[in-house]
């Protein structure tokens, strides 16, 4: 059988080699500016993501919390008096970024702190 002459010699090179540049072309076009992703990169993309998005619905809730209590006036002298560092700590140790069903975030407590201690 005879194979038609695109696919003989210089020819079929030359066709291997438009074919091998298209290839490449797609795959940094589609990735670099396309929005294909791994699928590696979208499960840490959604990760990042809710964890944010935990921070950002569980911490005016500990700031509500922390607000409602009866002796809140004192602990948040005792709170914007505590070392920066601490901050989070004192807001575990009173147990308002301890929600049901969770356990203590840490991003919950420095969300929390930020919000209380805002000058308004």
């Amino acid at each position: 059988m005879q194979l038609p002459p695109i696919l003989q010699g210089e020819s079929l090179t030359r066709l291997l080699q438009g074919a091998f540049a298209g290839f490449l072309a797609t795959v940094v076009i589609g990735f670099g500016w396309g929005g294909w992703t791994l699928g590696s990169t979208a499960r840490e993309t959604a990760a990042k993501s809710a964890a944010i998005a935990v921070v950002t619905v569980l911490a005016p809730m500990c700031a509500d919390k922390f607000r409602q209590a009866s002796d809140s006036p004192a602990k948040l002298t005792a709170l914007k008096g505590t070392d920066s560092w601490k901050r989070d700590d004192f807001i575990k140790d009173t147990g308002y970024a301890t929600f049901p069903g969770s356990e203590y975030d840490r991003k919950v407590a420095d969300a929390c702190v930020e919000l209380l201690t805002q000058v308004k």
